[in-house]
């Protein structure tokens, strides 16, 4: 009994972060500037990019930024640590399917399944079908790079 057990609390910890159909992300904050004014202040701070829909508006898209199969949602966890995200829902698995975020709630929610996610940690699944099933948000990259403040990408 105590392996059927181990198994199955084993199982319920296991997370799919690679429902979303892949897709290339490649945001670039060249400056601290660019950063301030476009990136997240700090902790729960948050920003959405959709380049197809110019969001933020003003944000210098070049040709080679690409921001994932929904967009990327980017957000300061509680420590102002910048994490990033596909917009996608996992559950629907569809671009047009975005997380929106409720500060209140501290987390991001579907408006179409209505399932939870932990935004400012590892975009685990808290509620609804995505917790039943196990789905989180797809995570990217944040980093720097050669001559680049600050760059997302998968």
């Amino acid at each position: 009994m105590f392996i059927g057990l181990s198994v199955g609390l084993a199982a319920c910890e296991t997370v799919d972060d690679e429902r979303i159909p892949y897709a290339p992300v490649n945001i670039s904050f060249a400056t601290v500037g660019e950063w301030q004014l476009y990136g997240v202040a700090g902790a729960t701070d948050t920003r959405r990019f959709i380049k197809s829909e110019r969001v933020p508006t003003n944000f210098p898209y070049t040709d080679y930024a690409q921001t994932g199969f929904g967009g990327v949602l980017l957000v300061g966890d509680f420590e102002g640590v910048p994490h990033a995200y596909d917009l996608a829902c996992p559950v629907e698995r569809t671009a047009s399917v975005r997380i929106n975020v409720d500060l209140d709630a501290m987390a991001g929610y579907c408006p179409k399944c209505h399932s939870t996610y932990d935004i400012f940690r590892l975009g685990t699944p808290l509620s609804g079908e995505a917790a039943e099933k196990g789905y989180a948000l797809t995570r990217y990259r944040v980093g720097s790079a050669a001559n680049i403040y600050i760059r997302i990408t998968n």
